[in-house]
């Protein structure tokens, strides 16, 4: 609970900091990642003496399996654009995403083990290190947490969890760094005209609403208060799932190979569980007990609060030799996450490309709500179909897998370095046909070398 309290105190500094420091509300960063930055100075300067690191690092973990119960248990909403051409079009934009994103979560692990064996003698750094990075960059603190303590528990990697959650500390930072910059050349050269010159509404650049401007809801009640608290329910039905996938874990444990690395990863389970409870309130017809909007509440609320104890876990008494590698390989990463997303972004197809371009930079180097936060900056409506895209893009991420056991095989000590890096990049080529075959790899549709209009939208006035 006190580390709880302290992650509190940084979350309500980094509400008062986006709203009255001009840096951080010009750069849109959030409270969570301004209390982060706070936090890990002040867990490096001796608070460490009044909570045990350790303990953000397993606030982390649990409050990731929370976050994946609470979406599971949400319903996906369909969007009312969703039908015909439209919806080809918001399906094709999720499948060039998706698959750009798997092809970014096969090459950084590549590229970083290749950076770590090349740098990381010099400063006793093992090079598997290097391949915690995707679950950093492209899935945020929770993973990179997970796998850490995997690897920490099953291959003796030490502190791999904290090392992972390094690395996701430094890709939020470098999400806003580098793309609000970004998105403002996109507005200073036109190429978000489909929302005209975009003003960041004053609620989004302060990061909260005055009085005036408070009209959404939280959701409605759905159970007597006199009986139990609508929150409570939501919350009780979580802890139903949670042990649901303690036990799922336990099962999963007894498969042959991989029943050990299956069986630590709680989260997946937790999807599963929150699966399984959703469609049997469903079957008994009362899953209108669960508020669709509160429960997405309970999912921020959770990710809020992963985010600023991932930074406040981070201990530079033990990663301090490693700090520079660390920093160089993520600077390396950024800029290739950056070449392959603005290449691939402006070719996907269609009028929303630079905003796609934006969301799934965000995506890769964050989270996907860090990447709605840069697509605002161009479309503070949301109008556009990009954030419905950017959740859709999930299912393609499936293909993620094989990254995952190719890692993990690497770890575990059953394939060679060099035998690893060959497999991690093979399924790379694959990923391209696919762009190719759905269309989704074609013709610029925008270009950042002109003061005009959008290549796309060129074309059209000439037809």
């Amino acid at each position: 609970m006190i580390a709880f309290g302290l992650a509190s105190i940084m979350l309500c500094l980094g509400v008062i900091g986006r709203a009255k420091i001009p840096f951080f509300k010009n750069m849109l960063v959030p409270a969570s990642v301004i209390g982060g930055i706070l936090g890990i100075v002040v867990m490096n300067v001796g608070m460490d003496s009044v909570s045990d690191p350790g303990v953000f690092t397993t606030i982390v973990t649990h409050l990731f399996t929370l976050s994946f119960i609470s979406i599971g248990l949400t319903n996906v909403r369909k969007s009312k654009e969703s039908k015909g051409s439209k919806g080809k079009e918001i399906a094709k934009g999720a499948l060039g995403m998706g698959i750009l994103w798997t092809l970014l979560y096969a090459l950084t692990p590549a590229v970083g083990i290749v950076i770590i064996l090349a740098i990381g003698g010099q400063f006793n750094m093992d090079p598997f290190y290097g391949l915690l990075i995707p679950f950093a960059f492209t899935q945020g603190p929770g993973q990179a947490a997970t796998f850490g303590t995997i690897f920490e528990q099953q291959y003796g990697i030490e502190n791999a969890a904290m090392v992972g959650m390094t690395f996701a500390a430094i890709g939020f930072i470098f999400c806003f760094l580098v793309g609000v910059p970004l998105a403002k050349y996109g507005l200073k050269k036109g190429l978000a005209k489909n929302f005209g010159q975009a003003k960041i509404d004053q609620a989004v650049e302060r990061g909260y609403y005055v009085k005036s401007e408070q009209e959404k809801s939280l959701g409605k009640e759905t159970i007597y208060s006199g009986n139990m608290d609508t929150m409570t329910f939501h919350f009780a039905i979580m802890g139903v799932c949670y042990i649901m996938a303690l036990g799922l874990s336990w099962l999963m444990s007894f498969v042959p190979g991989i029943g050990a690395s299956m069986s630590a990863m709680l989260f997946v389970h937790g999807l599963v569980a929150a699966y399984i409870v959703k469609a049997m309130m469903k079957k008994l017809g009362i899953d209108y007990l669960l508020n669709n909007t509160f429960q997405s509440k309970i999912t921020g609320w959770a990710t809020d609060y992963l985010i600023v104890c991932s930074f406040m876990a981070v201990q530079f008494s033990i990663i301090g030799e490693w700090l520079i590698p660390i920093l160089i390989e993520s600077i390396i990463i950024t800029v290739v996450t950056v070449l392959v997303v603005v290449y691939f972004g402006q070719r996907l197809g269609g009028e929303d490309d630079f905003g796609r371009t934006l969301g799934l930079f965000g995506a890769a180097t964050a989270t996907t709500p860090s990447g709605i936060a840069l697509v605002r900056m161009i479309d503070p409506s949301l109008k556009s179909a990009t954030p419905v895209e950017l959740g859709m893009m999930n299912v393609f991420m499936t293909f993620s897998f094989v990254t995952v056991l190719t890692i993990m095989g690497i770890g575990g000590g059953t394939l060679s370095m060099t035998i690893g890096i060959l497999l991690l990049i093979a399924p790379i080529p694959v990923y391209l046909i696919i762009l190719k075959i759905f269309k989704v790899w074609g013709k610029k549709t925008y270009q950042f070398n002109t003061k005009v209009e959008p290549v796309l939208e060129k074309k059209k006035s000439a037809v």
